[in-house]
């Protein structure tokens, strides 16, 4: 499964990858003067392929494969299981669960459990994933 994508996770996912990719294209010389490419330049060849992209497309398909299993299946179970323990006070975690609905959510995908067990229809709302974000 994926994890859970808190706004300073990708912050440091998004600074990782730039300096990835700074690396792969190499400074850039104007002027006979060499200088590092700026965040701009470096998001220009990539697009909508990033990182962040990336685990939330998992995300979305580690989803669908879940609910379609069988109750019995052991991914399932650990899905389904409830803890009989109470929370600490203060507001809850956010779960897998809840990122799972709100990026449904930005995509307005409404009729969930009918779009998850027809394999075509999540395959379309897996590439729309890919490229709404």
């Amino acid at each position: 499964m994926t994890w859970e994508l808190k706004e300073n996770i990708i912050q440091k996912l998004l600074f990782f990858e730039r300096r990835i990719l700074r690396g792969i294209f190499g400074p850039t010389k104007e002027n006979q003067i060499w200088r590092i490419k700026i965040n701009d330049e470096l998001d220009k060849p990539i697009k909508h392929e990033n990182i962040i992209y990336y685990i939330k497309t998992q995300r979305l398909g580690s989803f669908g494969h879940i609910q379609r299993m069988s109750e019995g299946r052991t991914a399932m179970k650990i899905f389904k299981w409830n803890p009989s323990t109470t929370r600490p006070r203060g507001r809850p975690k956010r779960r897998w669960e809840d990122n799972i609905k709100q990026d449904l959510g930005q995509m307005k995908i409404n009729n969930l459990l009918t779009c998850v067990q027809d394999r075509a229809k999540w395959k379309d709302v897996d590439e729309k994933g890919k490229t709404s974000n």
